[in-house]
């Protein structure tokens, strides 16, 4: 299946895309894609439903983040061995972590705002993993009980707060805009292998990144065993599992966005996502 979520920002419905690629409105039948409505058992039932009987949207709706009331958004850093060896940082032995706020969750193809004070914009394209039920101490062998789907992310950055203020990485990784998420979950019995999807980003339609999730060093399952060592990940959760090479830092002289810029991305078989770049206000 694939969900989605619908309408103004903030008053977002629940979606599903039927056979022959067409929105449906699911507000009928759950809430919204969040919390309980991940579970095994509601996604159980929602594949029984005859999609053809839903309300068909129309093809120009805006489309907001694919999963509501994200908890903990938790990035993956250095988890392809190119993209650490462009950075100059050493391949990690464990997975590095860090926080991106949930305020900085939005739509696919809402505009990425460049913050106050930043002038290191970044891209990195991702795939990430939702949550479907909470879990704590989860065995590797084990983990993908708990994932309701992947869906397409751009971890945007800002290299300033990130790199050269000191601190955590944090600081650069949860602005207002810096996490587009969908526009799919996409559950996984429609993506057979997530360490075999290609990704790739544009900016101002000109290839920046390119890779295989078959790169990163720690696989899906190990990564959320690993994290839940640490914290209780519940329904809804995000995680974003990094990104292969050619990120604006990585370029020879570096390279960064401006307003203007339109970043274009994409997972295959988790759809696409596009961004302008605007001023802050």
């Amino acid at each position: 299946m694939k969900l989605f979520r619908h309408g103004p920002a903030g008053a977002e419905r629940p979606g599903i895309v039927d056979r022959q690629g067409g929105l449906r409105d699911l507000s009928g039948l759950i809430r919204d894609v969040r919390g309980q409505a991940l579970d095994r058992q509601t996604m159980s039932q929602l594949r029984d439903v005859d999609l053809e009987q839903l309300p068909l949207l129309p093809d120009d709706v805006r489309l907001g983040a694919c999963v509501a009331g994200v908890g903990n958004f938790i990035g993956v850093g250095l988890n392809y061995a190119d993209h650490a060896l462009e950075a100059g940082l050493p391949l990690p032995k464990e997975p590095v972590l860090f926080n991106k706020a949930t305020s900085c969750v939005c739509g696919p193809y809402d505009n990425v705002i460049m913050p106050r004070g930043g002038s290191k914009l970044d891209w990195e394209v991702e795939l990430a993993v939702i949550i479907g039920e909470s879990c704590l101490y989860v065995d590797e062998d084990q983990a993908m009980d708990y994932v309701a789907g992947f869906c397409l992310c751009n971890d945007v950055s800002e290299r300033v707060f990130q790199m050269d203020r000191g601190g955590l990485w944090s600081k650069g990784k949860g602005c207002p805009t810096f996490g587009p998420l969908g526009p799919w979950l996409v559950t996984p019995d429609e993506v057979p292998d997530p360490h075999n999807l290609e990704l790739w980003l544009n900016v101002n339609g000109e290839r920046m990144q390119s890779g295989n999730t078959s790169s990163m060093v720690f696989k899906v399952p190990a990564l959320v065993s690993y994290i839940s060592q640490f914290m209780r990940l519940e329904a809804g959760d995000v995680i974003a599992t990094g990104t292969p090479p050619g990120v604006g830092m990585g370029k020879k002289p570096p390279r960064y966005l401006k307003p203007g810029d339109v970043m274009e991305l994409g997972v295959a078989g988790l759809g696409t996502q596009r961004q302008l770049v605007v001023e802050s206000n």
